[in-house]
């Protein structure tokens, strides 16, 4: 259509160096517009590096360029041996590999011959490396651009606010798709009230009839729920205890077909305890719903329909296995009827033609999180779960399940209009100083005793000379004080002047280093930090 022709022509015409965001809303057919731009790049004789933010979305990108071109295509990411790792490395710094596709890591790769880079999904959080060597191979990847005088491409659906701000400030090149490819048309979502419904059963009745309708059609229904295991807490209706990780301030969730508590934390787990800690009752119960728990209450749903239908949960417990994603999308894109369920690995990039129903659960959390970006990931994921249902030539329905329907973000969302939503954020943003207007720096530090932490980062905060442009606060135990067997506290350091903050952040790095009471600590700064949890 003329919007992809005009984003197309805009790529293949830049010289050198040149920042584009495609901004194109799901199912405008930003990877069309991906294929054409890498043509002549590749008839020149030239390499592409394209970055996805999961290793699922491989497969399929994957394959399509191979049907596309005839050129050799490799893919780098963590789910390679050190052998496959090493070889797709080899190829592409020699040139023989002409299209690099990889998770984040895959940024440092070599090439022989650039031409373009393209970043996939650029919104996406896990395009951010958050322990050992820190970066951001969204904001990584513009810069190699910039070192290798080649264009960089930035797509998504729901672009981060930080990017999106560049684009209207003019420092990238904004290509807008504002409709679906062919015929297709946005999904309306509609607001359904979840305030009636209980951990047994967490789907309203109204989900329950648009599913089997849409199973009855012959189509196939998402159920979205981004938490993992049967429930979430196990709790004592006699006192109240709850089963709480020894090494984390966070509940423990039962995985019902393992028989196993699990700390999504730390990883520590145990038997489901006959009795409560406390008082010793054996009157237990679970609470709340996982993907484990609503896959079983489908699947009792599903008999309901005539000839009956599969329910395919996807998520990190369903897909450890090498190859056990691959075969799951494959079922799904056979397009027989069946119910989809699973959290954000389902949510990002696929194309399922004969889905038409979206059914999206417990994503209040996110609105109304205490973590300034929490709106902004929730309106992303929202919107590109939605985006999943009516890409082809079905109609396609979400229902959002909420208890706050009238809160404004929410009401915002569902209406579908991220760059309304994004209004909202950046104005809010704008009166506090959070980025894009500012720019932050935090040092986290884990210790044996909340008191070593704090002593430390007091110590650090001491150290600092007082600048008028540079706040720091804290510090703080951290929002979630315990993780791992270890006390965690925070110091933020806020300015709206990058040169100012990082000419305090040297000053920082060497005060903290000689300091004795770091060495009983385990420290580090992340700057430009995506989660202050």
């Amino acid at each position: 259509n003329p919007e992809q022709r005009a984003a197309i022509h805009a790529i293949v015409d830049a010289e050198g160096f040149q920042p584009f965001l495609l901004d194109g809303v799901t199912g405008s057919g930003k990877t069309e517009v991906y294929l054409q731009a890498m043509a002549p790049v590749l008839a020149a004789g030239k390499q592409v590096l394209m970055l996805v933010p999961e290793i699922g979305l491989t497969p399929q990108t994957l394959r399509r360029f191979r049907q596309r071109f005839a050129v050799p295509v490799t893919v780098l990411h963590s789910g390679l041996t050190d052998r496959e790792r090493l070889d797709a490395w080899v190829a592409a710094r020699d040139g023989r590999a002409r299209i690099i596709i990889g998770t984040r890591s895959a940024v440092f790769t070599p090439l022989a011959h650039p031409g373009l880079i393209i970043v996939d999904e650029t919104h996406d959080a896990s395009l951010k490396q958050q322990d050992g060597f820190r970066y951001h191979a969204r904001d990584l990847a513009t810069w190699r651009a910039q070192q290798l005088a080649v264009p960089v491409v930035h797509g998504s659906a729901t672009p981060a606010l930080e990017t999106l701000h560049l684009a209207r400030t003019g420092r990238y090149h904004w290509l807008r798709l504002t409709r679906r490819a062919g015929d297709a048309g946005a999904p309306p979502i509609e607001l359904l009230d979840a305030r009636d419904t209980t951990p047994d059963r967490p789907l309203l009745p109204a989900a329950l009839k648009a599913i089997r309708d849409t199973l009855a059609r012959g189509e196939q229904a998402l159920v979205f729920l981004n938490r993992r295991g049967f429930a979430p807490v196990i709790l004592c209706r006699d006192c109240g205890w709850q089963d709480e990780c020894p090494r984390c301030d966070s509940l423990m969730t039962w995985h019902r077909s393992e028989q196993q508590l699990r700390c999504h934390h730390c990883g520590h787990q145990h038997r489901v305890p006959q009795r409560c800690g406390d008082c010793g009752s054996t009157n237990l119960t679970d609470a709340g719903a996982g993907t484990e728990k609503l896959e079983a209450l489908l699947e009792k749903e599903c008999e309901q329909v005539k000839g009956g239908a599969p329910v395919v949960r996807i998520d990190r417990d369903t897909t450890r296995r090498k190859g056990s994603l691959d075969a799951k999308l494959a079922q799904i894109q056979k397009g027989e009827p069946a119910v989809l369920v699973g959290t954000q690995m389902l949510a990002k990039g696929h194309h399922f033609p004969r889905l038409s129903l979206a059914v999206i659960t417990n994503m209040d959390a996110g609105f109304l999180s205490a973590d300034f970006r929490g709106p902004e990931q929730a309106a992303q994921l929202l919107l590109q779960v939605a985006g999943r249902s009516g890409r082809q030539d079905r109609p396609g329905r979400v229902l959002m399940q909420s208890r706050h329907t009238d809160h404004n973000l929410v009401q915002l969302a569902a209406a579908g209009d991220y760059q309304a939503l994004a209004n909202t954020l950046l104005e809010e943003r704008r009166g506090a100083g959070w980025p894009p207007f500012g720019h932050l720096a935090l040092l986290r530090c884990e210790a044996m005793t909340m008191a070593q932490a704090l002593t430390f980062l007091d110590e650090c905060a001491a150290g600092l000379p007082a600048l008028d442009n540079v706040h720091v606060l804290g510090p703080v135990p951290a929002p979630m004080e315990k993780r791992a067997g270890r006390y965690r506290a925070q110091l933020l350091l806020q300015s709206n002047q990058r040169p100012a903050l990082h000419g305090l952040l040297d000053a920082l790095m060497e005060h903290a280093r000689a300091l004795p009471s770091g060495r009983r600590c385990r420290w580090h700064l992340d700057v430009d930090p995506i989660d202050l949890l």
